[in-house]
């Protein structure tokens, strides 16, 4: 039995990545970006107006000129004008280039229009490129936008777009296949008898999957029987990147899987944490190099095994920088004596002083995930202290 650390590294140094693919830039949202992204022109790439109003001439504003024949009309998407005397300006919008020879935008609620003509209001004073947005000053042509290994955000895809990327280069998602196993389980809409339960866990873990980004994944539903998981799991591996199971991985008479996995060729790598909940998880690699995660039936554990062993790991696989716990304040004494690490269920929030303070919701058992709905994640407490204190400081994980 292995440590919660030494099992995370175990599968970090098992696994290679998913190679890389380009899609579409409206398609990017959520996918980790595999390339640095850099700027196609200045930003802004002309002196920018940034008040709808006149352009004139600072020096003759400032020399006591106060009436300005109007030479043009300066609105944006259109090429530059110029501006040829002191006596002139250029009507500008919001956006548009600043004309040539000009250095100064007056607000149209500064002036007085009348026969093609405009008066700037008595005792009204401007600066020197006033209202202009000056070229290059967001950032200069061939700047650094966006570094890879990101999960691409809606913000992202604006700094893509003025990139002119039509096409961007992400991870390629991976072919996930969620099994449960059991005799007792019965999918949601099916007549069911008293003897048996519904299949929870390959949906919840699908969600996971897919609300982390990882949308290509499918889930099936298998008997305990080793001809049929013998069958249906290799064929699995044959059509998946990652295999995610969940049952039949205990020492029970029916927990047929690791026997399976290793007819099936998968090597074990590890096999049983000392954690709770979660102690019999399994993972090894496929005779393709196929990440195969054999999680506990149990609801809490199967959960919660995915949300710290898998997700992290095809994150990493993917590109996308390690994730980082969130330093949270015990609310309450917890105790727990066994030699394991606990991963305590919690709800978090932040209190009135401004500290995020976490509130153990316990489970009576690892089957009771119902428990679950009124959490936000949960507490890592390492396993060389049976009494954590109120007001402790412990590492929490978000679901």
């Amino acid at each position: 039995m292995i440590s919660v650390a030494e099992a995370r590294a175990a599968i970090r140094e098992s696994l290679g990545d998913f190679g890389i693919e380009a899609v579409a830039l409206a398609a990017s949202r959520g996918r980790v970006l595999r390339q640095a992204v850099v700027a196609e022109r200045d930003q802004p790439p002309y002196d920018r107006v940034t008040m709808d109003g006149v352009a004139l001439r600072h020096a003759a504003l400032g020399a006591g000129r106060r009436s300005y024949r109007i030479a043009g009309t300066q609105q944006a998407g259109d090429p530059p004008l110029a501006l040829a005397a002191d006596d002139q300006c250029i009507e500008v919008m919001t956006g548009a280039v600043l004309p040539a020879g000009s250095d100064c935008v007056v607000p149209v609620e500064r002036l007085q229009k009348a026969a093609g003509s405009v008066t700037v209001e008595a005792g009204y004073e401007a600066a020197a490129r006033q209202f202009v947005h000056d070229r290059g000053s967001d950032h200069v042509a061939g700047a650094t936008l966006l570094d890879a290994g990101r999960r691409i955000t809606p913000i992202d895809i604006a700094l893509l777009a003025s990139a002119g990327l039509a096409t961007v280069d992400v991870a390629r998602l991976p072919a996930v296949c969620v099994i449960s196993t059991g005799n007792e389980l019965v999918p949601p809409g099916r007549p069911i008898a008293a003897h048996q339960v519904r299949l929870s866990n390959a949906p919840a873990l699908v969600a996971m999957l897919e609300a982390r980004g990882f949308t290509d994944s499918s889930e099936r539903h298998l008997p305990d029987d080793p001809d049929t998981l013998r069958r249906e799991i290799g064929a699995a591996l044959a059509g998946s990147d990652v295999l995610v199971l969940s049952g039949g991985v205990s020492m029970g008479q029916a927990d047929f899987v690791p026997r399976i996995l290793d007819e099936l060729g998968v090597g074990k790598v590890f096999h049983r944490i000392s954690q709770r909940p979660g102690k019999p998880m399994w993972f090894g690699l496929g005779p393709g190099g196929e990440a195969v995660f054999a999680l506990p039936g149990n609801p809490v554990s199967a959960l919660t095994c995915c949300r710290h062993y898998v997700l992290p790991a095809l994150d990493e696989a993917s590109g996308a920088p390690a994730e980082r716990t969130v330093p949270a304040e015990l609310a309450e004494d917890y105790r727990f004596a066994p030699p394991l690490t606990c991963f305590l269920p919690v709800r978090a929030a932040v209190d009135e002083t401004g500290r995020l303070r976490a509130t153990p919701v316990p489970t009576n058992t690892s089957g009771d995930f119902t428990s679950l709905a009124a959490t936000d994640g949960y507490l890592v407490l390492e396993r060389d202290c049976e009494h954590f204190a109120a007001g402790s400081v412990q590492p929490l994980c978000y679901w």
